[in-house]
């Protein structure tokens, strides 16, 4: 097989693709900020510390509802001005939660900006409109990239800008950018009307229907339900561990250790070139394995050596290439489905792995607390080693992607 031209397409080209992945990046990086920054906003709040949670749960929960409720949209109002919209709204509460001293407000508004910030995946369809079949597996590989660094990113800066100032200011500039953001996709995205002849409660009513009938598409949520789940077991816990007794690392360590984690953000573009060779039922697979080995390393750090933190760093790379890898592997076959369906699709897809990641943060939390990071590991090789197991149930072929979502 002749190697594939990497340029894009007349109709598509290179500047929108990587303005569509910053958009992503940026958008996602809202639901993430508060994470590292819940003591000092409690205390400015005015908060108990055991609502502190709530930084964290409320936008993560907003962002879940979005997936569900807005993203299905796309299949039904013209794509452009509903991103714009969502963007502005993005922006205006970011502004609110920059500015507000009311606990109450603060909470509600968190709520909004998950919601609001559900435009990622309206954004990241949009690349599948744009590019023809055999370029679409890099389109999406590139905009995907944008959406792990905005994830992987979004800790460590809120880190360091809160260090550096306060923890307001980093709402304040995302707040900005949004602004920014909503002009420049209004003037640069083109229009995208859908074809849809439903009604939005028969649209929401569709969702589970789609779901149950499209075997394809709950395989690949599934699979990466259990590999983000241990990307959020790593990434809830190994501050934790990098803070406690054994490394002591400060603030600013622990951001600078999330940093070096994010050179895994390199996979989607690699990635994406397996995909459209064919490739992604493999590719899968080996980013299972890899999952595995990135917590195997992790049980090799005793004491406080540059050697362990060192493999610590390592095993964060490894495990962020390998769950960005699957990301784009997932989204290359469910995005081979119906287009008309493709925001729903697209929403049961994110909100299945998303729920995932909930559940398994939850977990590793507890396992922390109790159990220590052995006991972190051991939840976090049995998530890959579960996905394995059903990976070892798929059939070559099983489902045609042309005929697996169901009419209505």
């Amino acid at each position: 097989m002749g190697a594939a031209s990497t340029a894009p397409t007349p109709g598509f080209p290179l500047r929108l693709q990587w303005l569509l992945g910053i958009a992503c990046g940026l958008l996602i990086a809202n639901v993430y900020y508060a994470q590292p920054l819940t003591g000092l906003i409690t205390a400015a709040l005015g908060l108990p510390r055991a609502s502190a949670g709530l930084l964290v749960t409320l936008p993560l929960t907003g962002y879940g509802l979005g997936l569900l409720a807005v993203v299905p949209l796309a299949d039904l109002v013209e794509n452009r001005r509903l991103v714009v919209l969502m963007v502005g709204l993005e922006a205006l509460c970011l502004l609110l939660i920059s500015v507000t001293g009311n606990p109450s407000l603060y909470l509600a508004v968190a709520f909004l900006v998950g919601t609001t910030a559900a435009a990622v995946q309206v954004l990241v369809p949009y690349v599948t409109f744009l590019a023809p079949e055999a370029e679409r597996g890099r389109a999406v590989g590139r905009v995907v990239s944008g959406v792990m660094l905005g994830i992987m990113l979004a800790r460590p800066v809120a880190s360091l800008v809160s260090d550096l100032s306060s923890w307001r200011v980093i709402f304040a500039i995302s707040a900005v950018l949004m602004a920014v953001l909503a002009i420049a996709l209004r003037l640069i995205l083109p229009q995208r009307r859908p074809a849809s002849g439903l009604t939005y409660p028969r649209l929401l009513l569709s969702l589970g229907h789609i779901f149950a009938a499209t075997p394809i598409l709950r395989r690949r949520a599934f699979y990466h339900a259990y590999l983000f789940g241990a990307f959020s077991v790593f990434w809830t816990a190994v501050p934790l561990w990098l803070s406690g007794p054994q490394f002591g690392l400060t603030q600013r360590g622990i951001a600078l250790v999330a940093l070096a984690g994010v050179a895994g953000a390199i996979a989607p573009p690699l990635a994406s070139r397996m995909a459209d060779h064919g490739h992604s039922k493999l590719g899968s697979g080996l980013a299972m394995f890899a999952v595995i080995a990135a917590f195997l390393l992790t049980d090799l750090a005793h004491g406080a050596s540059p050697l362990s933190l060192g493999l610590i760093v390592f095993a964060a790379v490894l495990l962020d290439f390998a769950v960005s890898a699957n990301l784009v592997f997932g989204q290359r076959a469910i995005y081979a489905l119906g287009a008309e369906k493709r925001g729903r699709i697209n929403g049961l897809f994110m909100a299945t792995f998303f729920a995932g990641g909930a559940i398994a943060s939850a977990l590793s939390g507890w396992c922390y607390a109790r159990l220590g990071w052995p006991g972190v590991s051991v939840l976090g090789i049995a998530l890959p080693v579960l996905a394995l197991v059903y990976f070892a149930t798929e059939r070559t072929g099983e489902v045609p992607a042309s005929v697996a979502v169901p009419p209505g």
